[in-house]
């Protein structure tokens, strides 16, 4: 679903580009922080306000009316959604309460934990710290909401088979030096976890022994996962599974399979634990399966499974129909930050994270051993940010890259305010501003906002990504905010 086009910004600076203007492709929409976020800025409760400073409040209106354009579109195609923070005070308050049972959130909230961790779900928003392989795109599952459809070569690899051996030359082409010693090879871009998913590797499990054999010998220290349905899993599988490598096995249940192939996936995560170190459960939280999702929590712990992590469910892009016949619908806001997000899983369902954030809430009232996460979508687009900003954490002295969202920020006054903020930042040993007149503004870096505090202005914070092109490199901005 193709919804806009990308217009590229105008450079402003020799070294880097700057952006002043989001134009992307697939945008979002930002969600108020919650106690779990990260905020930024000081106290400018009697800061300036917006009433007097019309270049402020354009370069605000300009991220409205992208997001409404955006959200337009997507309604023209179809998609319904949820009105508009429908969601936001049942969220914060089961955050509140997570929190108040020892949760720790990651990535500016967008990951909840408690207890026990996969390291693949640790280094998923490192820095190339894991990476997924895929020996095949068939699948003896038809779900709805599947991802693979938008995948590029999507029906050659199913027809053929997914190039799995030159995934893995490329990254080891990709090998440092520095890290081979002892018979051991590391990656330098700090890779620790390899995952093999699919389709459905059990269909083409020579591929998919050969696959782990193969990383074992280039990576021998990275910790080995894979994803299935589970319920082609045999013993012999199972066996040879372990003897190639793998580490951690995660089985997809779907609330929606007839009980009888629910039964068999709950044999097979039996039977995947007499084998296999860490045996997991990876599953999209659906709106409306709260009762059945109560009887699986159960039968996972009476198995013992290692842990489960628990996806925002989402709309693929695809299959809009599929959803709309079960009444789901779209979050509102679907985003926090508007980007053109590589990720395929398109927009979060509404309903989604309340769901996942109370069944935490009650298994670990019931005391269930497992270890329990909560991946949000915000959650995936934080891999991307960091792959894509932190190797820009200095590219531009304006700049700084957040460690919590791992989006690169920097701070901005508008109009009459510029007048009296520079000097004061001027004083402060600011010697770093970039002035636009195109949008009567003054770019400086975040450290500085303090200076600000209690200064009759109204700074804003941008939040933007590091893009190239066949010119080099620039600094797309993607939103701006009031400072708090």
């Amino acid at each position: 679903m193709s919804i806009m086009t990308f217009t590229r910004p105008k450079v402003v600076s020799e070294d880097v580009k700057l952006s002043e203007r989001a134009q992307a492709s697939k945008v979002g929409y930002n969600r108020k922080a919650d106690a779990t976020g990260r905020r930024l800025g000081c106290d400018f409760m009697n800061a300036g306000t917006l009433a007097g400073n019309d270049s402020l409040r354009a370069a605000l209106r300009h991220y409205d009316e992208v997001r409404e354009t955006y959200l337009r579109a997507l309604a023209e195609h179809g998609v319904e959604f949820a009105p508009a923070g429908s969601s936001d005070a049942e969220i914060a308050q089961l955050r509140d309460e997570l929190a108040q049972r020892g949760a720790e959130f990651r990535n500016a909230g967008a990951s909840i934990r408690m207890g026990w961790i996969s390291k693949a779900c640790i280094e998923c928003t490192g820095n190339k710290g894991s990476e997924t392989f895929s020996t095949t795109f068939k699948c003896h599952r038809d779900c709805y909401f599947c991802f693979n459809h938008n995948q590029a070569d999507y029906d050659k690899f199913v027809r053929e088979g997914c190039p799995w051996e030159e995934g893995l030359a490329r990254a080891a082409d990709d090998l440092d030096p520095r890290f081979i010693a002892g018979g051991s090879v590391g990656y330098k871009n700090g890779l620790a976890v390899i995952g093999l998913t699919g389709g459905e590797p059990l269909l083409s499990f020579d591929a998919s022994i050969a696959f782990l054999n193969r990383a074992r010998e280039l990576f021998p220290e990275a910790h080995k996962r894979m994803y299935t349905s589970g319920d082609l899993l045999t013993e012999d599988m199972a066996r040879a599974l372990r003897d190639a490598g793998l580490q951690e096995i995660r089985f997809s249940v779907k609330d929606f399979d007839p009980e009888p192939m629910q039964e068999r996936v709950l044999d097979a995560m039996r039977l995947a634990k007499r084998y296999i170190p860490d045996v997991m459960v990876e599953m999209p939280i659906i709106p409306g399966t709260e009762a059945r999702m109560k009887d699986l929590l159960a039968s996972f712990d009476e198995i013992g499974i290692r842990g489960i992590n628990m996806l925002e469910f989402c709309f693929p892009f695809h299959s809009w129909d599929e959803f709309a016949r079960r009444g789901l619908v779209v979050r509102n806001p679907p985003f926090d930050v508007m980007y053109d997000y590589g990720y395929s899983g398109g927009l979060p369902i509404a309903g989604s994270e309340q769901l996942a954030l109370s069944l935490m809430i009650w298994a670990h009232d019931q005391g269930f051993s497992f270890g329990m996460h909560y991946c949000s979508l915000d959650n995936k687009h934080r891999s991307e940010m960091r792959q894509r900003n932190e190797r820009a954490a200095h590219v531009h002295p304006c700049f700084t890259f957040d460690k919590g969202d791992f989006f690169l920020k920097t701070a901005k006054v508008f109009g009459p305010d510029r007048e009296v903020a520079r000097p004061v930042l001027a004083v402060a040993g600011c010697d770093t501003m970039v002035d636009s007149d195109e949008e009567d503004s003054t770019t400086f870096p975040l450290r500085y906002l303090e200076f600000l505090s209690g200064v009759n202005v109204t700074p804003a914070v941008a939040y933007a990504v590091l893009e190239s092109d066949e010119n080099g490199s620039y600094i797309q901005e993607l939103d701006l905010r009031v400072a708090e």
